[in-house]
């Protein structure tokens, strides 16, 4: 599943092409939009935005996109009358005069008055969201203390969207990694240092991943390891996708286990659940 940063690097993408444009057409792949649709062509698109792994598209008349890739939805953008050659099925295109915005596979789409947005059940659910701009460490480290969370094993309430929003499973493994904390630790159960360095490195490892298009290294590692021919993997996380293969800090293997049904992994040297 696309995580926070996947989305908003595609949300970049299409608003750099409709935003502020008349979407002079719109094709649905799916009948229950076709009416939506039709309040929606010929108007301007205010803007983009993303609150966790959900976009926002939204129009100058009061109506907006509501949409979520799950696990399988992928968004495109091309020139108008080039699209893309793919088996995925098409369920929105947004077409401007000169340029398309195209999302496939997903299903969880729908259209919205804005105002009616704080309604929505996964919205109104959500933590704030892990690249908002105003989100700092100390905001994080609150939460993880709450009594909402703060009993709760790393692993579990790291997929939470109600905790932070946005982040997923490879983000999960690094920024614990990166916090040098065991999954199965809980908040509670952390130093005041812990939880620091953890809130802190929620954000780093977050806006890396955001900023690189996905790689989560340090940026000199990422550098000298872009230049070898490994595995997507091997140059892109510290620990994530990594079992067996040696620690990047302490060169013991990573371990691999299954987290709320989620595979995550971990140095039980680096992680040692007794700190």
């Amino acid at each position: 599943m696309p995580e926070g940063p996947e989305i908003r690097i595609a949300a970049d993408k299409i608003a750099k092409i409709i935003e502020n444009q008349v979407i002079e057409d719109i094709d649905v792949g799916l009948p229950r939009l076709s009416a939506a649709a039709l309040s929606l062509k010929g108007n301007v698109v205010t803007k983009v935005e993303t609150r966790g792994k959900a976009m926002l598209i939204h129009f100058a008349n009061g109506l907006t996109i509501y949409s979520h890739n799950q696990l399988y939805g992928v968004w495109r953008t091309c020139k108008r009358g080039n699209l893309p050659q793919t088996k995925r099925s098409l369920r929105l295109a947004l077409h401007t005069s000169t340029h398309s915005a195209l999302l496939y596979s997903a299903s969880d789409i729908a259209v919205y008055e804005r105002a009616d947005l704080i309604n929505h059940p996964f919205l109104q659910k959500i933590g704030p969201d892990i690249l908002q701009k105003d989100i700092d460490w100390q905001t994080i480290a609150l939460r993880l203390k709450a009594k909402r969370f703060c009993k709760r094993r790393l692993s579990i309430l790291y997929l939470d969207q109600a905790f932070i929003a946005g982040i997923g499973n490879y983000l999960r493994t690094e920024i614990l990694f990166a916090a040098g904390v065991h999954p199965d630790l809980k908040p509670k159960e952390l130093s005041q240092e812990q939880i620091e360095t953890l809130s802190k490195q929620t954000l780093i490892i977050s806006k890396r991943a955001y900023s690189t298009k996905g790689y989560t290294l340090p940026d000199e590692l990422r550098k000298q390891l872009k230049e070898t021919k490994g595995s997507y993997e091997s140059v892109r996380f510290m620990a994530f996708n990594r079992e067996g293969l040696p620690c990047r800090e302490c060169v013991s293997n990573i371990a691999k286990g299954l987290r709320n049904g989620r595979r995550i992994y971990w140095c039980e040297i680096c992680q040692a659940v007794l700190n």
